[in-house]
């Protein structure tokens, strides 16, 4: 295996592994209105993610780094041709972090603390709703292909359409799945982390979102395979989005007999070999092009870095990456017990 098609592979995991982590954490701010009857039920809620959040979002930023060293001519296209929807979601991204970091300040400032605390509950629910429906979106257009031309007096590669570009049916469709299987992977962990009532609507709202999870998802990966049976990987990407769909369905299943760990676990499978079943149809393309018969795609081969670069890299992330996985797993070990309306003070904000 070449340093190029390496590294295809690690930027594919820090992906993975920020839609696993941060993807409950979508799908928690997302079901703030919909299971927060009041305000301790919230702080219940919003406590459940309250000492990962941070930590789980800067995978996407060691994602976006790697991108960067490892693929700089993907990175630039894509970084000015999405700009308007990354730019979306990193408001989108800072708004939630403000609204955790200052929902409970209002008495300090004599606010009005039920209408402060509503203003950052909707911050934390558009913040979680809009990266998980842009996210989907980007990585749809990513593996359907975008408009790329050649720019020969600056020997770079650009992108021609504009955001509404980007809002084609395929992509749109991709950014429902994104939104309900991310609400429903946060619904699952708010199961597996409370207790009690809010539990137990939960576990209800998990099946009802799933259900609708499902058809969408089973429409978007047929589609998905449809286009993509040319592909070098149309073999691997068939089993992985098989295994998607399967466990997928077996998660909704446990959910049902009361099995939240397991259901969670399983819905943690769907999330991982679907973005990698994305990453098999979209190699050795890392950014096709699907105008002029593709000449103007990017590939693992003509956007990739020197030789040394991602040696260097290599090592680094030799290093770091088991570091950064042995202490998260820790973190979540230090926090796993679960949350329930008891272990919220009377006198919390």
């Amino acid at each position: 295996m070449q340093l190029n098609e390496l590294w295809f592979l690690i930027v594919g995991f820090l992906f993975i592994g920020y839609f696993v982590l941060d993807g409950f954490d979508f799908g928690v701010g997302i079901s703030l209105p919909f299971l927060g009857k009041d305000d301790v039920d919230r702080r219940v809620l919003i406590n459940t993610i309250g000492p990962v959040w941070d930590l789980n979002e800067t995978w996407v930023l060691v994602a976006g780094a790697s991108l960067f060293a490892a693929f700089p001519e993907w990175y630039a296209t894509l970084f000015s041709g999405f700009y308007l929807p990354l730019l979306l979601i990193l408001l989108a991204l800072i708004a939630r972090g403000v609204a955790f970091e200052y929902r409970g300040k209002g008495h300090t400032i004599g606010a009005n603390e039920a209408r402060w605390k509503a203003t950052f509950d909707w911050m934390i629910f558009i913040g979680s709703a809009l990266p998980a429906l842009l996210w989907g979106v980007a990585f749809a257009n990513i593996v359907q292909g975008v408009p790329l031309v050649h720019d020969s007096a600056t020997n770079s590669t650009l992108y021609t359409g504009n955001l509404f570009t980007l809002l084609n049916p395929y992509g749109l469709l991709g950014g429902l799945v994104t939104l309900s299987l991310f609400w429903t992977h946060g619904l699952l962990f708010i199961a597996l982390k409370t207790d009690g009532e809010i539990k137990d609507r939960a576990r209800k709202l998990a099946t009802r979102v799933g259900l609708a999870c499902t058809v969408l998802a089973a429409t978007f990966l047929v589609w998905t395979l449809f286009t993509h049976l040319a592909a070098p990987l149309f073999v691997l990407e068939l089993g992985l989005t098989a295994v998607a769909a399967l466990t997928l369905i077996a998660a909704l299943w446990m959910n049902l007999k009361g099995r939240e760990g397991v259901a969670f676990s399983l819905i943690v499978v769907t999330i991982i070999t679907a973005v990698g079943a994305l990453f098999a149809g979209l190699f050795p393309n890392v950014l096709p092009s699907n105008i002029d018969g593709g000449v103007a795609s990017l590939t693992v081969d003509n956007a990739r870095s020197s030789d040394y670069t991602l040696g260097v890299m290599t090592w680094v992330a030799a290093i770091m990456i088991p570091l950064v996985l042995a202490y998260q797993t820790w973190t979540y070990w230090v926090f796993r017990k679960r949350v329930s309306r008891k272990s919220i003070p009377a006198t919390a904000h």
